[in-house]
């Protein structure tokens, strides 16, 4: 037999104003779509039945009509070093990953914007899988509610940072990335500071000009590793269509319009970018606008053509940088042991 197709709406693609209109519509007071938006987006209720201030007749009234596509987390794995990997699994049965990294201080979630990718950089385990959508505003939100939760549990402290490092591109999911930030950091939503958020790009020209017309108040990092065109494209091959030189336009751009430094993340491999050229190729490029360098650790995705660079080749950046006055921080992996790190996402558990 065969199943009907649920018809309600997905309640969370309202608006406060169409919410409050549709009360008023039905002879209801507006206030009552105030209360269902405080439920959806400050206390992230799962159902309707959470809104417990609603009359019963109201919260069936509202089941009847629509839906709440809330995210489930489907498996959690806890590295040894105390950071966690949740398999979450949407409303429509596709899986995303994201991660909590816990460290003395903070507490950081790295969420996922795309289910896949649209990009294809050959070291990350992501891109090997097909991009099937964009997440919407309230996937990404419900992510950054369940590490909060975790973080609460495990740590008995709240999430203090987010970056947009996880499955997919997120300047080619641009208007739901945004919309969900919005929701992480409006009084009307969790309240976090976009301070302490980073939306990392592979680096699309015209989207990052973009973000800058918008003037937002969230950091911006790029995953650079090379600075050097021909070797960069082998590495991330898009690149042809978005090269070093049209990225540095807009990182000029990006950075005359908010006056915000941005972050290079870069991986060291052996072989490939560990020679004194690629230093000084790098140098030049952080002379574009102000800016940092985060050195980061390979994490192995099963393709011999990549490899950890040696120490000596990770202290050749970090002198040269510094003997040139560029911010650099060497950061080491975090749950390798449960393929939670950097570049290691592709639902090995779906």
């Amino acid at each position: 037999m065969e199943q009907l197709k649920d018809t309600r709406k997905d309640i969370r693609s309202l608006t406060l104003e169409q919410l409050r209109d549709y009360f008023v519509a039905q002879g209801e007071k507006a206030f009552r779509g105030n209360q269902i938006y405080e439920w959806l987006w400050k206390k992230g209720a799962h159902s309707f039945d959470d809104m417990t201030n609603l009359s019963k007749s109201t919260r069936e009234f509202l089941d009847g009509h629509f839906v709440i596509n809330h995210i489930r987390v489907d498996d959690m794995q806890r590295s040894s070093d105390g950071t966690i990997k949740n398999a979450v699994k949407l409303h429509d049965g596709l899986t995303v990953e994201s991660v909590m990294i816990p460290t003395a201080t903070r507490t950081t979630a790295c969420v996922s914007s795309q289910v896949g990718c649209s990009l294809n950089c050959e070291f990350c385990a992501t891109a090997r899988l097909k991009r099937m959508r964009n997440l919407n505003p309230d996937e990404i939100y419900d992510q950054v509610v369940a590490i909060d939760q975790q973080s609460r549990s495990y740590y008995n402290r709240p999430l203090s940072n987010i970056v947009f490092m996880g499955m997919g591109e997120p300047l080619m999911n641009y208007n739901n990335v945004l919309k969900s930030i919005d929701k992480i950091t409006g009084d009307d939503g969790l309240g976090m500071s976009p301070k302490r958020i980073t939306v990392s790009t592979s680096g699309v020209p015209k989207m990052m000009m973009k973000l800058a017309d918008d003037q937002p108040k969230f950091n911006l990092a790029l995953s650079l590793h090379s600075a050097i065109n021909e070797k960069r494209v082998k590495i991330m091959p898009f690149n042809e269509q978005f090269p070093l030189e049209d990225i540095k336009e807009a990182l000029k751009y990006w950075y005359d319009i908010t006056g915000t430094r941005v972050t290079y993340e870069y991986i060291v491999w052996k072989g490939f970018n560990d020679q004194m050229e690629d230093v000084q190729a790098l140098v030049e490029f952080c002379k574009v606008i102000p800016c940092k360098v985060n050195i980061i650790e390979y994490n192995s995705i099963d393709d011999a053509r990549f490899e950890q660079a040696s120490k000596e080749a990770i202290d050749m950046y970090e002198h040269e940088l510094e003997k040139n006055r560029i911010t650099v921080n060497i950061r080491r992996s975090r749950g390798k042991d449960i393929d939670a790190a950097c570049g290691q996402l592709a639902n090995k558990s779906s």
